[in-house]
Order: structure tokens, then sequence, then C-alpha cells
């Protein structure tokens, strides 16, 4: 059996057809891993011992946080390979990827606020976690707000692969901010290299939500990225036209 050749989707008929055919599988995928995580979360794991039911926040909160980071790495990685390749596509997909990644980011800071509230006695803190990640929330809004503002897609394009890459720095911080500074924040009971300091259900709870959670963002960045491709080629057209009039007038 010949090895699959990933590089072929970056035409763009190829990707837009591979799109078109995974979006509703990932669109399925997240509603069926988003329900089994909130039956796990709010279901099947037990009260904690301190917080009762109110810690259940964290079925949302923590999956919400881990995706505005990974999306972040995704979009940086994106926009280098933009750069370094002049892969215009690789810049549709990091585009495509900005609004879920901010609204991601949005439900970790909100739901955080939610179970700060109770736990903590305030909304907010201007704790090393929190402010990072208010941070990464500016980052994102900061990306498209760029975009939006540059006439000319190669040329908003490009000043946006060179944002999304000096933010980057920002995600190291976020996910290690606890360690190297005194924060409000708790550490990670679930994590990478963290081992797992909860009980089991809760840990399945949270890896099933974000699977769900990494679902939706890769259906909804490839309708996205559909979108952004379509409108890309209509321009292009119109371009192309008065072109083939002033050819067939000569």
């Amino acid at each position: 059996m010949a090895p699959m050749n990933w590089f072929r989707y970056a035409s763009a008929r190829n990707f837009e057809r591979f799109a078109a055919r995974a979006t509703p599988w990932f669109a399925f995928a997240s509603v069926v891993f988003i329900a089994m995580g909130l039956v796990i979360g709010l279901g099947v794991a037990p009260a904690d011992a301190l917080q009762r039911d109110i810690y259940r926040i964290m079925f949302v909160h923590v999956p919400a946080a881990w995706m505005s980071m990974l999306i972040y790495l995704v979009m940086a990685a994106y926009s280098a390979l933009h750069l370094a390749m002049n892969a215009r596509l690789c810049a549709m997909m990091a585009r495509a990827l900005a609004p879920t990644g901010a609204s991601f980011t949005a439900i970790a800071l909100i739901s955080g606020a939610l179970w700060g509230k109770p736990t903590w006695g305030t909304w907010w803190v201007w704790d090393a976690r929190l402010t990072s990640e208010l941070i990464l929330f500016f980052l994102y809004v900061g990306y498209l707000a760029l975009h939006a503002a540059i006439d000319g897609t190669r040329r908003a394009d490009r000043a946006c692969s060179v944002l999304a890459l000096i933010g980057v720095v920002n995600v190291p911080i976020i996910y290690f901010s606890v360690q190297w500074w005194y924060t409000l924040h708790q550490g990670p009971s679930l994590g990478f290299g963290s081992g797992v300091a909860m009980e089991t259900s809760m840990a399945w709870g949270i890896v099933v939500m974000t699977a769900g959670f990494w679902s939706y963002a890769i259906a909804v960045a490839l309708a996205r990225a559909r979108v952004i491709l379509r409108a890309a080629e209509r321009v292009r057209a119109s371009d192309e036209r008065p072109s083939r009039i002033e050819e067939r007038a000569a």
C-alpha cells in the first residue's frame, strides 16, 4: 500500500474536496464527544470533597483553556509555513482558526470567573495565569482586527503571520505560569508531564470533552477555510476578467 501523500492537499481544489468530506464527520464527532463528556462530567464523576458540585465547571473550563493554547500553536505553525513557503492555503487556515481560538479563550475566561467567584471570593484577580490568558484573547482579537484593517489579502496575511509568531511566546507563559511564579491559580491536576492527580472519571471527562472541542474546532475551521478560499477565487476571477476583455479587444 502506497503511503498517503499529504502534500496533494496543498492544492486548493483537493483541499476543498477534502474539507467538504471531512467537515460533517468532525462535526458529528464533536457532538458525540461533547455529549459523552457532559454525561461523564455531570453524571458519572463524583462530587469533589472540598468544592462539591461547583468544581464541575472544570469540565468546560479546562478543555477550553487547553484549546485556546493548542489552536494558537497550530495557527502559529500555519503562519510560519506561510512565511517560509508562501503557502496561501496555510494563511487561510490560520485565519480560519483565529475566531474559534478567540471563542475558546473567551469561554475559558468566563468559566474561570464563574468558578473563581465561589472558590476565591472574586470574579477576577490579576494573577499570572489569568493575565496571560487575557493577553492571549487580545492576541486573537488583534490578529482578526489587523487582517480586517489592511488592504490587500497578501499584505494582511503576511502581517498577521508575523503577529501570530510574535505572540506564540505567550503560550508557554500561560502553561508554566503556575510553576514559575506564585499564583492564586492552582497547579495542573492533569496535563503534559504532570501525571493525573484526580479521580479517573474526572480525568476521562476532561479528556473526552477536549476531544469534542478539538473535533468542533477542526470542523468549523475547515468550513470557514472553504468560505475564505471561495472568496479568494471570486476576487481572483474578477481581477482576471478585464484582462480577458482587453485581449479580445486587441
